[in-house]
Formats: structure tokens, C-alpha cells, sequence
């Protein structure tokens, strides 16, 4: 007998809503580290060119401070219509915004072009890129999480977090290439090149999001007629305390992540008097360890559970620290990336679950904004902080010992909120009363889906 193969439409749907996801995610850190790099390299001379080369520099490197600003906005504004709208209308629109805003950055006059509206255009730009990376991130993971089986959603999270080193390693390779070139070509031309690929990317991530079906859990909701007109306020009513938490628990793996991916380059040279070419030589291939153990983590969360595997990465991230900085002061290259796989292993199992667990700790009619706004929150918290925490601890201390005892105390936090944060099945909910929010009167269908 010929076996047939049975179609099966909602496992098609599953996987766009994956790879839509991990586009997105990988598009935000392609971002994120082209701007860091550019800021660094030839914002400077390009955008503020001063007498003094030093101002110049801190003055590019505040407008990679600036889009951080921008992200709470656009976590309250997407989160708002994520979950009044649907899940799917709103990714198309901050994939969008975030490609526009990065494309056009590479279409930018420069100051000897236009004077000082170079830097204000710049500044718009870069402010637009942080609004809509505020709702980015949390809808992603809604997607994917709310299209995926109850019993794959870990692994399938966890592989939306890959797209984070993705888009650092796509970044530093197309940006190694592009620093190739001579200088004048370099400051002519070719540092538009990295943010004019973005399109590209782009353009595949939106195909695939304009061929998503809206998340079945919003349509239970809508089902159900309890869509809420001001998600923000029901948010911080019914659940302020979990938005909190959630931005606790981020703490951990954005302190460990931002001081290994982007303060380690700095610390080589003050902290370590090497170059940075020879750090940067030992954080690619240990990045290669956050893609193999990230869905390790997801796997193992989809089998003893989200909480457990987060709490234990966390908790492992308050004694790692202490060993990669301590293995980083050898200055020998194996042992060095001995370090940075250890803290990445420990990063992975803590970040890994993050969006299968903080997807579920809010009901579904919340979600949106609940998790943008507290993954916001901690993400500025945790990341945009801690270069200038451990730059300032390594110069009052002298040493390394300051900055281990921040990333743990860090991590303590987030393994405190964990031990308080619940998914949505494991706390008892307040009673909800719909009809205050139903804009008119709706009978649901009786096989309607229910929200989890």
C-alpha cells in the first residue's frame, strides 16, 4: 500500500511564523551592531567632525544611545495595537519601519554635504530604528510562540533567539569586508554598503509575514470579545507586578551578553593591553556555541519545563563571570575562548527560554504589550547601561573583580524574579469582565479555539 502525505496547513503556517520571527530577530541585531560598528569607525568624521577627534566619537556614539530612548515608546505604541488589531498587521509595520529607517541611513548626506541637518537626519533616523524595535521583538515571539504546539513551543522559541548571533555575526563579516577598502573609499561609499543589504533581509522577512495567518489566540480572543481598548492600562492594573518581574529577569542574560559582545573589545585594550582584532578573534567562533546551545535550551525547556531552565542558566550566570573574566586575564587564545563558551553556554540556557516563558506569563489578550514593555524595560536596563557600569567600575577598582560582581549581582536579581514570575497556567487570574471593552455586541462561535 502507497502511504499518502496529508497536508497539514497549520504546520506550514508554524514554520513562516518561525522563520518570520527569526528574521525579524536577526534583522534587529544586523542592526544593532552595524550602527555600533559605523558609530566607532566613521560616524565621527562623517557626521561630527570636530577639532578634537575624541568629541567626535562620543558624539557618534550617542546616537547609538539614542535609539534605546525611542524602544519604551514603540513598546507601548505597538504593544497597544498588537493586541487591539492582531499580531501580524503590526510585525509587518515595525519590520517595515526598521528596514526604511536602516536603508535610509545609508542614503544619508554627510556633514560636509548639508551642513548640520546631517546629524539631525541621522539622529531621526536612528530614534525611528529604536520605536519600531520596541514592539519588534515581542511580536515576533508572539507569533511564533502562539502558532506553535504546546509541546515544541520551548525549541521553537528558542530558535528565534538564534537570529541574536545571526545578525552579530552577518554584521561583523559584512563590515570586516567593507573595512577592507581604502579610506577614502571607505568614508566615500563604502560604509553605506552594510546598511543598504539590510533591504534585502527585509524584503524576505515581510514576504514572509504578508503570507501569515493572523495568531490563532488572538482570534480567540476576538472570538470571545475580550479585546481591550486600552491594553496599556489593563496591562499595569491586572499585572504590573509580572512586567516588573520580567524586566528583572532579562537582566542576567543582557548584562552577560552586551558586556561579552560589545565591552569585551574595549576591555581588551584598557583591561588587557591587547587589540582588538585579537578579541574579536575569540568572540566569532565563541558565538558559534549561542547557536548550537540556544534550541539545546528550548529542547530541554519543551521537556522539564520553562521556569527550570531558565532559573538554572541564571543561577550559572552568577558564578561564570567570575570564570570567563578570570580566564580572560591569561591572554591565551584557547583558554580565553574557553571562557567566553562557558558564559555562553550559561547565557543560552538562560535566554534560550526566555520566549516560550515570558510569552506566557501574561493572558492572551494582554500579551503584546505586556512582554514589549518589560523586555523593553530590562533590555535598557541591562544593556545600554552595562558598557559604561563596567567601564567605570574597571577604572575605580582597577581590575576585574568589580565588573564579575555587577554581572552576578545582575543575575541574582533575574533569578529572584524567576523564582516569583508564573506562566499564565500556574497563577490564579483576576476576574475580567468583558463588556466594559466590547465596542459592540458579538456572538462568538461555539467551536471557537480557547486561550491557554
Amino acid at each position: 500500500m502507497t502511504a499518502t502525505h496529508v497536508h497539514d496547513p497549520g504546520r506550514d503556517q508554524s514554520t513562516r511564523a518561525l522563520l518570520a520571527g527569526w528574521i525579524g530577530t536577526t534583522v534587529e541585531y544586523y542592526d544593532f551592531s552595524i550602527y555600533g560598528l559605523a558609530s566607532s569607525v566613521v560616524f565621527a568624521k562623517l557626521f561630527f567632525p570636530t577639532s578634537d577627534p575624541v568629541i567626535g566619537t562620543m558624539l557618534s556614539l550617542s546616537t547609538f544611545a539614542i535609539g534605546f530612548l525611542a524602544r519604551p515608546i514603540g513598546a507601548v505604541v505597538f504593544g497597544h495595537f498588537g493586541d487591539r488589531l492582531g499580531r501580524k498587521s503590526t510585525l509587518v509595520a515595525t519590520l517595515g519601519l526598521m528596514g526604511v529607517a536602516t536603508f535610509a541611513v545609508g542614503l544619508l548626506p554627510t556633514y560636509g554635504q548639508v551642513g548640520i541637518a546631517a546629524p539631525i537626519l541621522l539622529i531621526v533616523a536612528r530614534l525611528v530604528q529604536g520605536f519600531s524595535v520596541g514592539g519588534e521583538y515581542g511580536g515576533a515571539v508572539l507569533m511564533t510562540i502562539e502558532h506553535a504546539e504546546h509541546g515544541k513551543r520551548g525549541f521553537r522559541g528558542s530558535l528565534i533567539n538564534t537570529g541574536t548571533s545571526a545578525g552579530l555575526l552577518l554584521a561583523n563579516l559584512v563590515f570586516l569586508g567593507v573595512l577592507q577598502l581604502p579610506d577614502d573609499q571607505l568614508h566615500s561609499w563604502g560604509w553605506r554598503i552594510p546598511f543598504l543589504l539590510s533591504a534585502v533581509l527585509v524584503g524576505v522577512g515581510l514576504f514572509v509575514r504578508l503570507s501569515l495567518e493572523e495568531s490563532p489566540e488572538f482570534e480567540a480572543v476576538k472570538a470571545q470579545n475580550t479585546v481591550d481598548r486600552l491594553p496599556v492600562v489593563e496591562v499595569f492594573r491586572e499585572c504590573g507586578g509580572r512586567v516588573v518581574l520580567m524586566a528583572g529577569g532579562i537582566l542576567s542574560a543582557g548584562v552577560a551578553f552586551t558586556l561579552a559582545s560589545v565591552y569585551s573589545l574595549e576591555y581588551a585594550r584598557t583591561g588587557l593591553q591587547l587589540g582588538k582584532d585579537s578579541m574579536i578573534a575569540v568572540l566569532l567562533p565563541a558565538t558559534l556555541v549561542i547557536i548550537v546551545c540556544v534550541p539545546l535550551a528550548g529542547k530541554l525547556a519543551d521537556r522539564f519545563g520553562n521556569r527550570r531552565v531558565f532559573l538554572a542558566g541564571a543561577a550559572s550566570l552568577i558564578v561564570l563571570p567570575f570564570v570567563w573574566l578570570a580566564l580572560l586575564q591569561t591572554r591565551e587564545y584557547w583558554l580565553m575562548l574557553l571562557g567566553f563558551t562557558l558564559l555562553f553556554i550559561g547565557y543560552s540556557a538562560n535566554y534560550g527560554v526566555v520566549p516560550a516563558y515570558f510569552s506566557q506569563v501574561f493572558p492572551a489578550r494582554l500579551r503584546f504589550t505586556g512582554m514589549s514593555i518589560g523586555f523593553t524595560v530590562g533590555l535598557i536596563a541591562g544593556n545600554a547601561f552595562s558598557p559604561d557600569i563596567a567601564t567605570y567600575l574597571l577604572h575605580t577598582t582597577g581590575g576585574w573583580l568589580g565588573i564579575a560582581v555587577y554581572m552576578a549581582a545582575m543575575s541574582v536579581v533575574s533569578v529572584i524574579a524567576g523564582l516569583f514570575l508564573r506562566e499564565e497556567g500556574d497563577a490564579p487570574q483576576p476576574p475580567h469582565d468583558p463588556a466594559p471593552h466590547d465596542p459592540a455586541p458579538h456572538v462568538a462561535d461555539s467551536g471557537a479555539a480557547q486561550v491557554h
